[in-house]
């Protein structure tokens, strides 16, 4: 289904059999903090729970408790419930009590509003870097946009996901402006979420997702050229298919 990396599990299990011996003229170290570990733990699962929510391997509408999912990541189920607490901030999740937590159905209307929203957003931003920002430092986005076409390739929605919020984050890094960022990057990552049934924004079949991928190139190369009105229309377009 979904797993973390296995150094969290095997970092779990020795933290429970640690007993603190040491031979003797051995130097006495500190403990490890437990918060940093479980902060280290909690981290990786919930990389690995928003992948699972892009995948839709948690599908819309099912209740998944803690202890089942720790259960399946090897950890304790604190970790788990943590992060699943962070995606219910987030309007991934929201709290069955006595259950656990349920993904949240979501439909083509609210797709349809994130992408409304994150063109507000990001259009005017866009149009407003390309009459300011010369040629040189676009052309160092150069690799972002074809690690996306790569990604596209895959076939691996997850990947692509990562791959597609790392341009437009780069992108708008370049107004100077981290709250800008970070909401866009909220509203993008909650865009990427499955539909009811399952369905993926956008379709996600391998060829959708390599067009969408071409559209970052193109895109590029319109804030290259300093073309306002390939820009718009483009962006325009890429906020249609919900990426």
């Amino acid at each position: 289904m979904f797993s973390i990396s296995p150094g969290a599990s095997h970092t779990v299990v020795a933290a429970r059999n640690a007993r603190g011996e040491h031979t003797h003229g051995e130097p006495v170290l500190p403990r490890p903090r437990p918060a940093v570990q479980r902060s280290s733990v909690r981290g990786q699962v919930l990389a690995a729970l928003r992948t699972a929510l892009v995948t839709g391997d948690l599908r819309p509408g099912e209740v998944y408790s803690g202890p089942v999912l720790a259960e399946r990541f090897g950890v304790s189920a604190t970790p788990v419930r943590e992060a699943m607490q962070q995606l219910a901030q987030e309007g991934a999740v929201e709290v069955v009590p006595n259950r656990g937590f349920r993904v949240v159905e979501r439909s083509a209307r609210e797709l349809a509003e994130l992408a409304e929203v994150r063109a507000l957003i990001e259009v005017p931003v866009m149009l407003r870097l390309a009459r300011t920002v010369p040629p040189e430092r676009w052309a160092g986005l150069r690799p972002l946009a074809e690690a996306t076409v790569r990604a596209a390739s895959s076939g691996c929605r997850a990947t692509y996901a990562e791959a597609d919020r790392a341009f437009h984050s780069a992108v708008l890094a370049l107004a100077g402006n981290r709250q800008l960022v970070g909401v866009a990057e909220e509203l993008h990552r909650r865009a990427q979420w499955p539909l009811v049934g399952g369905g993926a924004p956008g379709g996600g079949s391998r060829a959708e997702l390599i067009a969408d991928a071409h559209e970052h190139t193109a895109l590029l190369d319109a804030l290259i050229a300093g073309d306002l009105d390939v820009i718009r229309s483009l962006v325009g377009e890429h906020f249609n298919g919900a990426e």
